[in-house]
């Protein structure tokens, strides 16, 4: 008997919530099969089975919460007692001898499907000697999420849909899937449309009975568990506005020639293929001032008593996933020309939007751009990520008048903020970075396309 214990994922974490079994009680299971995915303050992951064998019993239902050294299931791979055998009502029969061959296609949700193509047989179901058809017995385990199971619940969707589903109040297990066994978006949509469409027959009889204080308050407030990535981004977010004493600074910047290089090279076709956006010349902008002030790329280590200059760049792009707010990094970005830049970006927001993001891609970073301008913002005073020194905020890119040669004409123009920690940053060093940014998205020229 192998007994699974939630185990520590990266980055010491401490707690995991569950999110959807893979397996169920009675179920055959391969070495590295997955089992479950599970949610961290940082990333959605998948656990692998340690060993093969049937699986016996599962402790901890999708949902719950657990801290790291929890069992969360019970593997018997045949070198132990055997697991005990759930007791069921003894009818007498004849000999069965009727079977029938299921050709199931194996439940994958991520991941690696089962090897094991092998079908799977099952009884039909046997006769007493009276010639009666005892009650059929469920399974232990179903593979059509519409149908609950006692004890552990088998539902094929993703994480969004399931955060959806929550928000809702929809229960999983009473969703039929439109296409498949996957349960959708739009599935988990009309569930609720319907729920909400399902009225009690009016009584003429009576008036209608008036609602209870519990449930107004139930139409009137939707609680949301603080936990997962919501939780430690208040907790981090908190710790940086109280430790790190903010300054923020402002600059309007004409970048019209930025946005014609971008439609520029977006009709080359030796550029076909590259993701650009703005953002990505943001990006490169911020990173080549770097290169010319790097004292603004430090951190501040409080236990040593030391300023530490990084000679490296992991730039964080902030992103706005499902899970909440995630901040993953372009590890060594200082070494990027303006094609590895696009890719690497484009790769890091998929990443986190699909809520793949590993501990190790979020670790690390020394500075962070995030594009509140894609939310139709002008500008804001972002808050520094923890042991970061700077944050830029790129704002939404309007057209504007502008005073060109003594003429108003109509340019693109937007704005950046930069916090930085004044800790390391002083007033000087922080304006000579952010008019440097300013300056080369103002005239990029083509150098700034290369390293």
């Amino acid at each position: 008997m192998i007994e699974f214990s939630l185990p520590d994922v990266g980055e010491g974490l401490t707690e995991a919530e569950i999110l959807t079994w893979f397996v169920g009680v009675g179920d055959t299971v391969q070495i590295n099969e997955t089992l479950v995915e599970i949610e961290t303050a940082k990333s959605v992951v998948e656990l692998p089975s340690p060993a093969a064998g049937v699986v016996s019993a599962v402790h901890v239902d999708e949902g719950a919460t657990v801290d790291v050294g929890t069992v969360i299931i019970s593997i018997e791979d045949g070198r132990g007692a055997p697991a005990p055998v759930p007791v069921v009502p003894t009818v007498e029969t004849a000999p069965v001898d009727e079977v029938e061959t299921v050709d199931d296609e194996p439940l994958v949700l991520v991941g690696k499907a089962p090897t094991d193509s092998a079908p799977r047989r099952r009884r039909l179901g046997s006769r007493g000697r009276d010639g009666s058809e005892p009650a059929p017995v469920a399974p232990t385990s179903i593979r059509n999420a519409a149908q609950p199971l006692v004890g552990t619940t088998l539902v094929r969707t993703k994480p969004p849909v399931r955060l959806l589903a929550k928000q809702l109040g929809v229960d999983l297990t009473t969703v039929i899937a439109s296409s498949g066994d996957l349960i959708t978006r739009a599935d988990v949509e009309v569930a609720a449309a319907s729920r909400t469409a399902i009225t009690t027959p009016v009584q003429h009889s009576a008036p209608p009975r008036p609602a209870t204080a519990s449930e107004v308050a139930w139409e009137r407030e939707t609680r949301i568990p603080i936990k997962g990535v919501r939780k430690v981004t208040a907790a981090a977010m908190s710790r940086s506005a109280f430790t790190a004493p903010h300054v923020t600074e402002w600059l309007t910047v004409d970048v019209t020639r930025t946005m014609d290089m971008v439609a520029r090279l977006k009709a080359d076709r030796a550029w076909q293929g590259v993701r650009l956006t703005p953002l990505v010349f943001v990006a490169r902008a911020f990173l080549l001032a770097v290169r010319r002030f790097p004292d603004i790329n430090a951190r501040w280590d409080e236990e040593a008593q030391e300023i530490v200059l990084q000679h490296y760049v992991n730039l964080g792009i902030a992103a706005a996933t499902p899970r909440g707010l995630m901040v993953p990094n372009i590890k060594d970005s200082h070494v990027l020309d303006l094609t590895g830049l696009a890719h690497a970006l484009d790769g890091l927001v998929q990443t986190a939007r699909a809520g793949k993001t590993s501990p190790e891609e979020m670790s690390r970073g020394t500075i962070t751009i995030t594009n509140i301008g894609a939310l139709g913002v002008d500008a804001g005073t972002p808050i520094l990520n923890p042991g970061e020194s700077a944050i830029l905020a790129f704002g939404a890119v309007r057209d504007t008048p502008w005073v060109v040669d003594g003429q108003i004409v109509i340019r693109k123009v937007t704005q950046l903020a930069m916090s930085f920690d004044h800790r390391l940053v002083d007033g000087e060093l922080g304006s000579l970075v952010l008019a440097e940014v300013g300056r080369l998205l103002s005239d990029p020229g083509e150098t700034f396309l290369y390293v």
